[in-house]
């Protein structure tokens, strides 16, 4: 099977000194392609600067100004964890531009799998503020033109993080189906069961927060018990995954313990989300330590193409069982509470 790339590496041209949010990353990633040894079937897609039309599906005009005028007046930093420099904005629109390119070329082929190995990430940024690395939203791009082509779209985001800007920009928006598995808690403090999407959407925001310690095992009966079944229900036509691989358990950023064959199987059960070829998509978010995201990488991939890949063996044995429990409780709970509250909004 294909797989379709798009590499934004720009070197230091948004980079911060010691930031854990570096160029190393992408190579890093781009290193676990090269270990699948494609050949003719790794394709690069054309680099692709997302309009300002495309970014406005998701994003405020007033915020990408301001965004823009930033960069432009020499960046610095936006908050504790993000920031931006004189290039930032070009190679943002250049990140939040390659899913684009990436699924028009899934489009034209009408097979293979997409990869989207960008920085900086994007599951964070909101409708109008940057936060979390992350400047543009590139996965909700991605997303928000499908729908605009009357298309219906799956994003899992598997990062050790909630994607708060993803939740955000998707609440209320009923052809778009947003589920995370996340460390609980951590930042950025969102991603309760509870929270279980908007008015126009309720049921299709799917949050499963998972202990410290929690290996791949409950990350298979998350997606397996709690998520599938939504999805399913849902009926996407197209899946893009926000493949953030800071939940490795050798990753410094956070304290799930999964491995790299972990990550193959979550693709591989992702894979079956959608009914037909050339229309899955995974989107680099986070992952710190370069090995375990190397490695990460590769196993995903191979899952998904076949490559025969073998990395380390699978993790078991942590908590987690019980807290995905009670995520069915909660979240059920929430969607039949705001279910009786909207009737009754109904009727007055």
């Amino acid at each position: 099977m294909v797989l379709i790339v798009n590499e934004v590496f720009d070197d230091a041209e948004h980079e911060s000194p010691e930031h854990p949010e570096r160029p190393g990353r992408v190579q890093a990633a781009m290193a676990g392609v090269a270990d699948l040894h494609l050949g003719e079937d790794l394709v690069v897609a054309p680099r692709h600067s997302a309009t300002r039309a495309e970014l406005l599906r998701v994003h405020a005009g007033g915020y990408l100004d301001e965004l823009g005028a930033y960069c432009y007046g020499g960046g610095g930093d936006i908050d504790q964890d993000t920031y931006a420099t004189y290039d930032s904005w070009s190679i943002a629109t250049l990140s939040a531009g390659a899913g684009l390119s990436v699924v028009a070329e899934l489009q034209r082929r009408g097979e293979g799998v997409g990869f989207v190995a960008a920085r900086p990430p994007g599951h964070h940024a909101l409708k109008d503020r940057a936060m979390g690395f992350c400047l543009l939203n590139n996965v909700a791009v991605t997303a928000a033109a499908l729908v605009n082509q009357g298309e219906r779209v799956a994003i899992i985001d598997w990062d050790v993080h909630h994607g708060n800007g993803t939740q955000q920009i998707f609440w209320d928006e009923p052809n778009v189906l947003y589920a995370s598995m996340h460390q609980w808690p951590l930042f950025p403090g969102s991603g309760a069961a509870s929270e279980v999407g908007g008015r126009s959407a309720l049921g299709a925001t799917i949050n499963v927060p998972l202990p410290e310690g929690a290996t791949g095992d409950a990350t298979r009966r998350a997606l397996d018990e709690v998520i599938a079944p939504a999805v399913d229900a849902f009926g996407p036509t197209w899946v893009l995954v926000s493949a953030g691989f800071d939940a490795h358990r050798l990753d410094p950023m956070a304290d799930l313990c999964l491995s790299d064959a972990d990550y193959g199987d979550l693709a591989a059960r992702v894979s079956r989300f959608v009914d037909g070829p050339g229309r899955l998509a995974f989107f680099l978010e986070g992952g710190y330590e370069f090995g375990a995201l190397r490695a990460s990488v590769a196993s995903t991939l191979s899952a998904v193409l076949d490559a025969g890949f073998s990395g380390e063996p699978r993790s078991n044995g942590g908590p987690g069982y019980e807290q995905i429990n009670r995520v069915k409780t909660q979240r059920l709970a929430a969607i039949e509470s705001w279910t009786r509250e909207y009737e009754k909004e109904g009727q007055s």
